[in-house]
């Protein structure tokens, strides 16, 4: 594994790291100071036991790049080739999938993007067939004349060489809402497998946006990657409301990841409590998740963080979280099945990358009795408070893990494998 860092870099990163949430709008789940008593119903399911000890084996981190400033996330888009995006709304190509890659800028129209708080250029998403159509697809924030005016989905064509990106559809998903202070933006796609595009988004902090279903906030989105519309299959496909015909899932707070589980093709996603409860969820189309801190509308006017994550006295149908921190929150935020023989006994859980708990939470789901369950967390050591804050959370091409950090400064591009 990598050597620790030493005391005075360690207490620079802590440093940073408390910067970077005094300069954040909401401070990403940790915005509450003390835990509320929760009214009105349970949050659904019991935390996991979260152990410290690693699973089967070590891991073996290697620092793939550095200098980095809030990567959000990271698409690979052919051979050992990796796009990053910077929340300042930055795009950089890194050349190398291990130690001493080259970082090189990207030529993007990248000049509408409204990097403030939680917002700016968010996730990434590499089109499966990348390699041969350059396609992908970034998450943003966007403005016109210094106006915050949406979130949105915007589909990009790589040059063959990786030094250019040019707009194909701005937007492909338009329209989401937005927060002049950036807080609760969301936003990250993952293609599934069957070809449809899936995006969380965050409820921008606004009470009654989570369950409105004409409202593309607080939802999972499951969409047509060529069009920009609703995906076959859509639970909502016959609407008529064109945001709802887009819903997989809603009653969400803040999403931060949806990860699709190799061998079920099943989505999970990871997303940021208030104070206590983060969640992590098995996207079941058409469900309600059950978050609304306008209380069914008698606080329509007021944000009430108050209510529980998973309310099952005012929506009995919500689906419980497959797994919930408790208290106090981790601030989840990407989130990857790992894959592959290499992983060996490890293969099969979700890694998800944590900011305020600067961790990594390795999840075991459950099977048979216990499927769509979280029936072990584990906390590596050599990723737990070694790099400040995590951030995102891809496997590679390679079968190994990536994780950013996010920090506000120096931040790094890690390479995870089993020992």
């Amino acid at each position: 594994m990598t050597p620790s860092r030493s005391r005075p870099a360690r207490a620079l990163l802590a440093l940073s790291a408390l910067l970077a949430l005094a300069l954040t709008a909401c401070g990403e789940a940790t915005e509450q100071t003390s835990a509320a008593p929760r009214q009105g119903g349970g949050a659904g399911a019991a935390p996991a036991p979260t152990t410290t000890a690693p699973t089967g084996t070590a891991l073996r981190v290697e620092t793939v790049a550095g200098d980095l400033a809030n990567p959000w996330d990271v698409a690979f888009v052919g051979g050992d080739r990796m796009l990053v995006t910077q929340r300042d709304g930055s795009l950089s190509l890194v050349t190398g999938l291990g130690a001493g890659a080259r970082v090189t800028p990207v030529t993007a129209d990248l000049q509408d993007v409204y990097a403030r708080g939680e917002g700016g250029l968010m996730g990434i998403a590499a089109a499966p067939d990348v390699a041969t159509s350059g396609t992908f697809v970034t998450c943003q924030t966007h403005q016109e004349g210094g106006r915050p005016v949406d979130v949105r989905v915007v589909s990009w064509r790589l040059s063959p060489d990786g030094t250019r990106a040019e707009k194909v559809r701005d937007p492909l998903v338009g329209g989401l809402p937005i927060n002049p202070s950036g807080r609760h933006s969301g936003c990250r796609p993952t293609y599934a497998p069957d070809g449809a595009l899936l995006v969380g988004t965050g409820d921008t902090a606004r009470a009654t946006i989570p369950q409105d279903r004409n409202s593309l906030g607080g939802k999972v989105l499951r969409v047509d990657p060529q069009t920009g519309g609703p995906a076959p299959g859509n639970p909502f496909a016959t609407s008529g409301s064109a945001s709802e015909r887009l819903i997989s899932g809603y009653g969400h707070r803040n999403v931060q990841a949806v990860a699709v589980q190799p061998g079920t093709g099943r989505a999970w996603s990871a997303e940021h409590g208030p104070d206590i409860d983060d969640e992590v969820n098995v996207v079941v189309p058409g469900a309600n998740y059950g978050w609304d801190p306008a209380r069914g509308g008698e606080s329509p006017g007021g944000y009430d963080e108050d209510v529980p994550m998973t309310d099952l006295d005012r929506y009995p149908d919500a689906v419980p979280a497959a797994w919930s921190s408790g208290d106090p929150t981790e601030a989840i935020s990407g989130a990857a099945f790992l894959d592959g023989p290499a992983w060996g006994d490890m293969a099969g859980m979700l890694a998800v990358s944590a900011q305020r708990g600067e961790k990594l939470l390795l999840m075991r789901p459950g099977q048979g009795a216990d499927e769509g369950r979280i029936v072990e967390v584990t906390a590596p050591a050599e990723l737990d408070g070694e790099f400040g804050r995590l951030r995102g959370s891809r496997l590679g091409p390679d079968g190994a893990l990536y994780l950013t950090s996010d920090n506000g400064s120096d931040d790094v591009i890690l390479r995870v494998t089993r020992g």
